[in-house]
Parts: C-alpha cells; sequence; structure tokens
C-alpha cells in the first residue's frame, strides 16, 4: 500500500475527532444564545449547561466513543470506501447509530445533564462537519493522484476474459497506472503488450512496477510460486484472481485452515456481525414499533370486529390447520396478521378464484379479490394488516427487512434458484415490496429479493424502511 493512502486514512482519525469536538462545542455556544431563532426565545436552564471546561472534556470522550464505533464499523479500512455518495451515507448511518449509543447510555445512568436541544445542534453540525471533512480530504487526494502522487504502477499477468474487465476497471480507478500486461497472446486492447513471463524481472525494472496483479488462469504451480516468490523478494504487491470461472463471486472470504487459504463463497453478507446488527435493530424495531403503535393497533382490531364477524387476527386456513409461512432454510412458521377477508374464504384462491389469477409463476393474485371486507382493503391498501408480524419478528421467526413470507403452497412449485430466498429470514417489507409487489412479474420479485440477499448492508435496510414509509402514506402499498 503506498505511504500517501496509508497518511490519508490515518489522518481521517484525528480529523474525525477534531470535527467531533468543534460540532459539539458549536452547538454549545449556539444554545447559549437563548434567540438563535429569530422571533422565538428559548429559555436556558442552567442545570443542562455544564462549565465550558467540563463540556471540553465531555466532547472529547464523544470524540473517541465516535472514532471506536467508525472503526468497528469499518470507516477507518484504508482500501476502500467507495464513492463520495457511499462514503457519506455511511457516515449519516454510522453516526446515528453512535449518537443512539450515547443517549441509552445517559438514558441508562440517568445522568443526562446536557440540553436535548444541544445534542440536537451538536449532532446536525457533527455530522455536516464530517462529511465535509473527508470529501474535503478525498478532493486532496484526488488532486495527488492526478500529479501522479501515490499512483500505483500496476502490471497485469494474463490474456482472458478477467483481464478485460480488469483493464477496464483499472482504468477508471485514479489510483492505478497500467503499465501493461504480459502474456502468450497479444489480444488485449487499450494497453501495450510488454512480453512473456521470461521478462518479468526486466519489464519490472525498466517501468518501475511496484503492483502485480495476476489474471492468468493457465499458469502451473511453479509459474505461479515463482511470481509470487519474486514480489516477496522484491517487495511487490501481488494479487491474483482465482479461476471460479462462472460461480458467483458475491462476498468471497479467504478464511485460513492450518496455512491453507481456504475460499469461502458467502451466499450474503448476513452472517457473523451482519447477523448480529440485523437482529439486533430487528428486536429494539419491533419493540419500539409494537410500543409506539399499540393505540392504533387497538383501533385496527375494534374496527375488524365492527366490519364483520370471525377473529381478529388470521391465523388459521379454513380447515382449522395453521396459517403457517415458510421461513429460513424452509422451516415453517405460525404467521400473524390483521383478517382482511372473510371467514372460511382462503381457499377460494386455488377453487372457484383460480381462473381470477393474474400472475405467473406459483404466487396467486387476485385483482378485486371479492373474498376482502370493507376495512380490510383499506387495511391492505396502507399496509396496516401486517402490523401484528411485528410479532414475529421479535419471536425471531421474520425480519423488519427481506424477502417476503411466502406460502408453503407456492414454495412447493419453485424452481431451484427460487429456493435462495430462503436464505434468509422473511420481511414484514422488503426490496420487492416497495418496488411494486402487486404489479411485479415473480421473476421479477426474485431477482430483487436475490440482489438484497447478496448485498445486504444496514444502510440498504435503512433506505428500504424510509421508502416503505413514502410508499405508504403516499398510498402505493400492495393491493
Amino acid at each position: 500500500m503506498k505511504k500517501s493512502q496509508i497518511a490519508f486514512g490515518l489522518l481521517k482519525i484525528p480529523t474525525d475527532a477534531i470535527m467531533v469536538i468543534a460540532g459539539f462545542l458549536l452547538g454549545y455556544k449556539i444554545r447559549l444564545h437563548g434567540d438563535f431563532i429569530p422571533g422565538i426565545y428559548f429559555p436556558l436552564d442552567a442545570a443542562s449547561f455544564p462549565p465550558t471546561n467540563e463540556y471540553f472534556l465531555l466532547t472529547l470522550y464523544f470524540a473517541a466513543t465516535l472514532i471506536v464505533t467508525f472503526a468497528v464499523f469499518g470507516l477507518y479500512n484504508m482500501r476502500n470506501q467507495g464513492g463520495p455518495l457511499k462514503e457519506s451515507s455511511r457516515v449519516i448511518l454510522i453516526s446515528i447509530v453512535w449518537i443512539l449509543l450515547i443517549i441509552a447510555y445517559y438514558f441508562t445512568v440517568r445522568q443526562v445533564f446536557f440540553s436535548r436541544l444541544v445534542l440536537g445542534f451538536s449532532f446536525i453540525l457533527t455530522v455536516s462537519l464530517l462529511i465535509s471533512a473527508r470529501l474535503s480530504l478525498r478532493a486532496v487526494e484526488q488532486l495527488l493522484l492526478l500529479a501522479n502522487i501515490g499512483v500505483r504502477r500496476t502490471l497485469i499477468i494474463g490474456s482472458n476474459k478477467i483481464t478485460s474487465r480488469m483493464i477496464e476497471v483499472l482504468k477508471k480507478n485514479p489510483r492505478y497506472h497500467l503499465v501493461g500486461y504480459i502474456s502468450k497472446s497479444k489480444n488485449q486492447k487499450g494497453i501495450p503488450h510488454l512480453g512473456g513471463l521470461k521478462n518479468l524481472e526486466e519489464i519490472v525494472k525498466t517501468f518501475k512496477v511496484e503492483e502485480i496483479i495476476q489474471t492468468s488462469t493457465v499458469l502451473t504451480e511453479i509459474q505461479a510460486h515463482d511470481i509470487l516468490n519474486f514480489c516477496r523478494q522484491n517487495h511487490l504487491e501481488y494479487r491474483f484472481v482465482p479461476d471460479l470461472l462462472e460461480i458467483d463471486r458475491t462476498n468471497v472470504e479467504i478464511e485460513p485452515l492450518a496455512g491453507l487459504p481456504l475460499i469461502h463463497m458467502k451466499p450474503t453478507p448476513l452472517d457473523g456481525w451482519g447477523k448480529v446488527i440485523k437482529r439486533s435493530y430487528d428486536i429494539l424495531g419491533a419493540l419500539t414499533c409494537l410500543t409506539l403503535l399499540s393505540p392504533l393497533l387497538f383501533l385496527i382490531a375494534v374496527g375488524i370486529k365492527l366490519d364483520s364477524r370471525g377473529p381478529i387476527l388470521f391465523t388459521k386456513l379454513d380447515d382449522g390447520s395453521p396459517a403457517n409461512r415458510v421461513g429460513q432454510t424452509g422451516r415453517l412458521f405460525k404467521f400473524y396478521k390483521f383478517r382482511t377477508m372473510h371467514p372460511n374464504c382462503h381457499s377460494l384462491r386455488y377453487t372457484k378464484l383460480k381462473e381470477a389469477n393474474n400472475r405467473r409463476g406459483p404466487l396467486v393474485k387476485i385483482k378485486n379479490d371479492p373474498r376482502i371486507t370493507r376495512f380490510g382493503r383499506l387495511l391492505r391498501k396502507t399496509s396496516l394488516d401486517e402490523l401484528p408480524q411485528l410479532i414475529n419478528v421479535l419471536i425471531g421467526n421474520m425480519s423488519l427487512v427481506g424477502p417476503r413470507p411466502h406460502l408453503p403452497e407456492e414454495v412447493a412449485d419453485y424452481d431451484s434458484h427460487h429456493k435462495f430466498l430462503l436464505t434468509i429470514k422473511p420481511g414484514i417489507t422488503g426490496l420487492s415490496q416497495i418496488s411494486g409487489r402487486s404489479d411485479l412479474d415473480f421473476e421479477e420479485e426474485v431477482r430483487l429479493d436475490t440482489y438484497y440477499i447478496k448485498h445486504w448492508s444496514p444502510f440498504l435496510d435503512l433506505k428500504i424502511l424510509l421508502k416503505t414509509i413514502i410508499v405508504v402514506i403516499s398510498g402505493k402499498a400492495a393491493d
């Protein structure tokens, strides 16, 4: 790794600390002026304002906790933070986690001695300063790269489809200067062909190569070892692309086992810490929503009883058997949902109403379904019928975000690639739900949910949850 890249990675730590201190001190100073919003006076409470010197020490604590939080979530990874939008989004998301941890701590120890307005102002200012500082560092680094400072002179070994893709990717990355490639064939475009493996030492010296990327999959074991040893002896960075052919390369990890490098093809990032993080905010989110929405849940229950006879929740089928759904790894679980249909008419979807199905594939979708009650139609329009699924989330059968839970009879008709959706827990909302679930072709729904499973991140979940709120408010929820 280039020294400039290490320097900019390390520079983020003190810069972030300074931005936190500056943001909280600025928020403190703004709040000292009771009339900081023209025409509105906010009285000052001396008890919520510690002396400046004590408050400064508090900001040091805040800065330290932010650095630890950012480090845990990988915001000090020196190799790659993605584009500016992705990095800014991660800063916002992880800053929210950080401030919630601080609030939770002071709530637990019951030592909240500072103004909530100060906390609010300080947080907004801090996040703004953090993003501005990181974008500024990024801009300075880009200017240095344009001046060839910090650029890695890179040689590629190989000439195949992977090589072509690698050349295309690296030419767009200002960190790399491709000096050329070496191979027996000369079929690559855009960079010069410099010879074969026998010329490797001469080429490295002539072009001052700093990094070698091996894309060739036809080298012998001896040749591959010779290249690796050559790089070690000459202090060159060495990377190679394994011959995975058409295997999906999403979420690949290398796990050493007794000195042997095992390539782990993870189906989803929802493993290890990812699983822990998702389960944590599932529990927190479900508890919060059930508490805050309890009056609404009561009113919906009353509305269902007044509108039609039958139970409040849909938990049993027409024959009295449980209304199960298929969960993670194909396990059945008891499913909770507000009843939106007249009693004892669920099975009509497979008999009298079978011809009304307007969807292809294993799923059934009936337009203007006569089984739905008047109040049930409103609940479905707003997706409020799905609120009891928060109980499933709390139990652990479901998640806030994920593929929708499918019926056992639907899963029985799945093709092999459809069953990939059972890799994770189903969700109350998901990528397919916010993309127009009722109008989606089944294969498109599978494609969207597959993308979510392979590319999960806390930020993607947050984005889906926010989009869900917009969809529900706009009245575009599933029918």
